[in-house]
């Protein structure tokens, strides 16, 4: 369920990104969260995900960051040019698809916006007394929010601007392959595609990434498909051009749903049989290979038959 929020504070961080500070109305207690977490926000053009990247021991304030985006769908811009100070919005969660594991030493990776999730990982390490780096990469100076913050850190944080130092240098950062490591990195897709490369030769299950979007291509099977829903006792067929949460909606079976691109983890459903073509960004490997549950926004079926726990 929504609870709404007030804008608290609105601030410019860098160019072309603000910050906003949520806060409820009558200054009470908002849910609390954990490293990795984002909230859904209800604009006018849509519900948007945002990273959580406040303090979060404070417990009145949400503080996310918004990056315009010229191609996007409309929410940056009225975030940036018509939501105000004192203005209310529909929020949802908070949810945790990214969540930050034990580990004796971190390496954090991030480009742009990228940046929001990693911030409180960074606090979290510090205060766990772990061992961490952090290298953040931005087209410019100008335009990497929270440096200012990431200064108190010292030599930790290494800023590198895209004008000044070329391509982040991954392979040089992360080191040789080595055990008992953890590397969490947020960011454009080809920066995201760069370091998984540079990972492959590292121990299963080092690398953590989230994804602005999903990018899954086009799907596998270009035919119709069934999904048996248990609890509901239907069979539905999902033509190619129809996800399966519309297909199941249309069938009278409702799924708590938000960002219909794969990326918010509000959809998760529970795989009972069958083998579902995962194409949303929040699975890791081993996860998808498990195969006992898919994202229905987005991902789709390699069988003949999917078998839901609806």
């Amino acid at each position: 369920m929504n609870a709404s929020l007030r804008v608290h504070r609105k601030t410019v961080a860098a160019d072309g990104v603000v910050t906003l500070e949520l806060a409820a109305a009558d200054g009470g207690r908002l849910k609390d969260w954990t490293p990795g977490s984002h909230i859904d926000v209800v604009l006018p053009t849509g519900t948007r995900q945002y990273s959580l990247c406040g303090d979060r021991w404070d417990p009145g304030r949400y503080r996310i960051g918004v990056l315009r985006e010229p191609g996007g769908r409309g929410g940056s811009a009225y975030v940036h040019d018509e939501l105000d100070v004192g203005d209310e919005v529909g929020v949802g969660g908070p949810r945790n698809n990214f969540p930050l594991v034990p580990s004796p030493e971190y390496l954090f990776v991030a480009g742009g916006i990228g940046i929001t999730p990693l911030l409180p990982m960074v606090h979290q390490a510090e205060l766990l007394g772990a061992r961490w780096r952090l290298l953040y990469g931005g087209r410019h100076r100008a335009s990497m929010a929270f440096l200012a913050e990431l200064a108190a850190y010292g030599d930790r944080v290494l800023v590198r601007p895209q004008d000044e130092y070329g391509l982040l240098d991954l392979a040089g950062f992360l080191g040789a392959p080595r055990p008992d490591v953890k590397i969490y990195a947020c960011g454009p897709a080809p920066l995201l595609d760069a370091i998984e490369r540079v990972c492959e030769p590292w121990p299963p299950h080092t690398l953590r990434t989230e994804r602005f979007v999903a990018d899954a291509g086009e799907p596998a099977r270009t035919k119709p498909f069934e999904v048996e829903l248990v609890r509901s006792g239907l069979l539905v067929t999902v033509p190619p051009s129809t996800s399966v949460l519309d297909a199941v909606a249309g069938a009278g079976v409702e799924v708590l749903s938000s960002c219909r691109q794969g990326t918010c983890g509000t959809c998760e459903t529970t795989v009972l049989a069958g083998r579902p073509e995962h194409r949303d960004a929040i699975l890791e490997d081993h996860e998808r290979a498990a195969d006992d549950c898919m994202f229905v926004c987005v991902s789709r079926s390699l069988s003949d038959r999917l078998v839901l726990d609806l």
